[in-house]
């Protein structure tokens, strides 16, 4: 069985990181998009606020983010 991998970490606020990974569960994998938050120990704890995803749908994930970077890029205002 493979470890399950964060890929990328970024912060959403002072107690509260979002973090990317793969995960595997019951012999298969998934993408992995979920808010952590910090204990009162200083540890980095998953939330239930995420989602996960089969593999499978990583090439209409990556269509979906591209399609928010178009439209947030259009929807700029003009400075």
């Amino acid at each position: 069985m493979a470890e399950d991998k964060v890929v990328a970490t970024f912060k959403r606020n002072p107690t509260e990181e979002v973090r990317a990974g793969i995960k595997e569960f019951k012999g298969r994998r998934y993408i992995d998009l979920r808010i952590y938050y910090m204990d009162d120990q200083g540890e980095w704890k998953p939330t239930r606020k995420g989602i996960s995803l089969s593999t499978d749908f990583m090439p209409e994930l990556k269509e979906a983010v591209g399609k928010l970077e178009s439209e947030l890029a259009s929807a700029e205002p003009e400075v």
